[in-house]
């Protein structure tokens, strides 16, 4: 089987050329903003954390959560995190949930259940399997995750509520689209949907928005 392919700058130049041939909406935010940000984030225990912490919250509340905990634990290893108590990372900003999903992840590590630092090995498919198997892993989790650390080129998080925001006002819809709308949005796009996502959250982040 081929090795998977991760996205580098002159493969998102082409995605890039490809997507905007084919789809005059996403021609526009390009031609409007230019490409996107070579956004990604370094694999490992730390950055599942902070996608924990993200998770039904702002991102600037994440932030300083994580930052928080980086303050007390640096490096921040599964064994550093497991020595915290429940009080001590409740005073960092864990709910009582995201506590459970940090400590289930740090022990699944330690106890070798999940070999974090062989998921690029996987292909898309499996290596979503894996995140998901453990608890507190979603599939949006996992999908920013595959986009944003491993940098797989056809990742499509349709739950992410910036990407269903930003899809209504490229596309122009009447509405927030549908999961359902949004997966077949996704078709049209392949095999670059994560880059189609990234022109997406590119817009997303440069248009002001009524609070």
């Amino acid at each position: 089987m081929s090795k998977p392919i991760a996205l580098t700058q002159s493969l998102l130049e082409q995605a890039i050329h490809e997507l905007t041939a084919r789809d005059a909406d996403l021609a526009r935010v390009h031609a409007d903003l230019g490409a996107p940000p070579m956004w990604e984030r370094a694999p490992g225990f730390p950055t599942l954390v902070h996608m924990i912490l993200e998770q039904q919250v702002s991102l600037a509340s994440a932030r300083a959560a994580f930052d928080r905990l980086r303050a007390l634990v640096e490096p921040l290893t599964p064994q550093g995190f497991l020595e915290l108590d429940d009080e001590t990372l409740r005073g960092v900003g864990f709910s009582r949930q995201k506590t459970g999903y940090g400590r289930h992840l740090a022990q699944a590590i330690l106890g070798g259940e999940f070999a974090l630092e062989e998921l690029h090995r996987h292909h898309d498919d499996e290596a979503r399997r894996q995140l998901m198997r453990l608890k507190g892993i979603g599939a949006w989790t996992a999908d920013v995750y595959l986009l944003m650390v491993l940098r797989r080129p056809d990742v499509w998080p349709i739950g992410d509520r910036a990407l269903v925001v930003a899809a209504r006002e490229v596309k122009r819809l009447p509405a927030d689209p549908t999961s359902a709308e949004m997966t077949a949005l996704g078709e049209t796009w392949r095999p670059w949907r994560a880059v189609a996502a990234r022109l997406l959250w590119h817009h997303y982040l440069n248009t002001p928005r009524v609070r």
